[in-house]
């Protein structure tokens, strides 16, 4: 596996530390910034290039400048992806889409889930196939957050995440449990992930960051069959 850079953005020194900890535990090299000033300063540093910034955008004024100016900041655009919770609405998320920004991380992720959360992120290309695959499937499915349970249907699944019809879409970067059934299958799959879109015209995507060994073969095997 090769080493990357990760540039680590936040006001908060408990969650850079979190992050960088995170990061180091899997031999990749962070920088941190707590300001705009430095974030935009470690982005343009060329001696030391970041491969993915991660971004709190309440560190500026002018968030999508920022994130604009971080995106050029390096020999090539730079990754980014940003803190769920420094998102103030949905006109964020859709100016953000047109900077080519469409990755969100929960800031209060645990160390255990940081590194699932960022592998497609430092390793695009491992992911990309997998990430294409998609089935449009509408199966019943319920999700729980917290104390909270609700119930859904399926939009489509794939081997690293499930999309979800619902008029009442969680926040991006939730955590969330889910359990479904795929059609003609008589076993539950059950998976905890985040939610990475969220759009109360269309639902949410939930990305997986755990999932058993068996459940995730049972997927695969039956997108495979599709």
């Amino acid at each position: 596996m090769s080493v990357k850079t990760i540039l680590v953005a936040h006001r908060e020194a408990a969650v850079r530390d979190r992050f960088a900890s995170a990061l180091a535990e899997a031999r990749h090299a962070s920088v941190t910034a707590d300001t705009a000033t430095a974030l935009r300063s470690a982005a343009a540093n060329r001696a030391a290039p970041v491969d993915l910034a991660l971004v709190d955008l309440s560190l500026a004024e002018s968030p999508l400048d920022l994130v604009a100016d971080v995106r050029r900041g390096g020999r090539r655009l730079i990754p980014v992806v940003v803190f769920a919770g420094s998102v103030s609405s949905a006109e964020d998320v859709q100016a953000l889409t047109a900077l080519g920004v469409t990755a969100y991380i929960n800031e209060y992720a645990t160390s255990g889930q940081i590194l699932p959360a960022l592998a497609p992120h430092l390793f695009p290309d491992n992911f990309n196939r997998r990430a294409a695959a998609r089935v449009p499937v509408a199966v019943p499915l319920s999700y729980q957050t917290g104390a909270s349970i609700a119930g859904a249907r399926t939009q489509d699944i794939g081997r690293g995440g499930v999309a979800i019809r619902t008029m009442d879409p969680l926040p991006l970067g939730t955590q969330i449990e889910l359990t479904f059934r795929l059609p003609g299958s008589a076993r539950d799959i059950t998976a905890a992930g985040r939610v990475a879109w969220s759009d109360r015209r269309v639902g949410m995507g939930v990305q997986f960051e755990k999932i058993t060994s068996e459940a995730q073969q049972f997927l695969n095997a039956f997108m495979d069959e599709k």
